[in-house]
C-alpha cells in the first residue's frame, strides 16, 4: 500500500521581490514499511522535501497525499493534530528539553492527546524499553551520552505509534560507533516494529542501512536505485 504520494510538487520560497525555487516537479511513491534514505548535495531540497512529507511545510504546488490524507485540505490546526498522530520526527541534534527526564520528554508528544497522565507514563515507558533504555527514564538529557539522547529521540518519536517515522540527518551529530547504533535501532524499527522510514543523510554508510536510496540535485529527483 502506498503510505506517501507526492505529485507535480514544487516549492517555492519568496523573498521581497525574489523567488527561489527549492523542489521542482517531485512525483514520488512510497509503499508502506519502506525505509528511504535521500541524498543529495547540500541545498539540493532533502530537508524541505521532508518538511512536505511530515506536513511541518506546504507546498507551493501539487499534492502531498500521507497515509491517505491531502495535507493541503488541513487548516493549520487540525494540520498540527494530525502530525502528532501520524508522524514522528527525528533531529539531528536531539532537541530534548533539558530540565526534564528522559520519560518527560518522550512523554511530550502525549500531552496532545486524551491519554490520561498514567497511559502517557506507561506509553513512554514502553517506547524507552524498544530503543533500549528502560533503565535511564529518569535522567536528564545531560546525563546520557550523545547516542543515547538520540535514543531518547527516538523514543519520542514512535511514543504515539505513527504510521511514518522523518529522521533529519539522525546520525549527523554522532560518532560512528553510535550512529551505527542508531542506525541498527532504526533497521530494528522497520522490520520489527513495521515503520515507514524516511532519512535524510549524508552518509553513504548510513544509506546503506535503508531499502532503498533516492537521490535530489537542485531540486528533483535525479534517479533512484534500490
Amino acid at each position: 500500500m502506498t503510505i506517501v504520494s507526492l505529485e507535480n510538487v514544487e516549492k517555492i520560497y519568496t523573498k521581497g521581490k525574489e523567488s527561489v525555487e527549492v523542489l521542482n516537479d517531485i512525483n514520488l511513491e512510497i509503499e508502506e514499511g519502506d525505509f528511504i534514505a535521500l541524498m543529495g548535495p547540500s541545498g539540493s531540497g532533502k530537508t524541505t522535501l521532508l518538511n512536505l512529507i511530515g506536513g511541518i511545510d506546504r507546498p507551493t504546488g501539487g499534492r502531498v497525499v500521507v497515509g491517505g490524507q491531502e495535507l493541503a485540505e488541513l487548516s493549520s490546526k487540525k494540520l498540527a493534530k494530525w502530525r502528532s498522530e501520524h508522524i514522528g520526527f527525528v533531529f539531528q541534534l536531539y532537541n530534548l528539553l533539558p530540565v526534564l527526564s528522559a520519560q518527560r520528554n518522550v512523554e511530550l508528544p502525549l500531552l496532545l492527546t486524551n491519554l490520561s497522565r498514567k497511559q502517557r507514563k506507561k506509553n513512554a515507558q514502553l517506547a524507552l524499553q524498544i530503543v533500549g533504555l528502560e533503565d535511564r527514564g529518569k535522567h536528564k538529557p545531560g546525563e546520557l551520552s550523545g547516542g543515547q539522547q538520540q535514543r531518547v529521540g527516538i523514543a519520542r518519536a514512535i511514543v504515539a505509534d505513527p504510521v511514518l517515522l522523518v529522521c533529519d540527518e539522525p546520525t549527523g551529530d554522532l560518532d560512528r560507533d553510535n550512529a551505527d547504533e542508531i542506525l541498527d535501532l532504526l533497521g530494528i524499527l522497520n522490520r520489527e516494529h513495521g515503520k515507514t522510514i524516511i532519512m535524510v543523510t549524508h552518509d553513504p554508510k548510513a544509506a546503506d542501512h535503508a531499502r532503498h536510496t533516492l537521490h535530489l540535485d537542485k531540486g528533483q529527483l535525479v534517479d533512484q536505485a534500490a
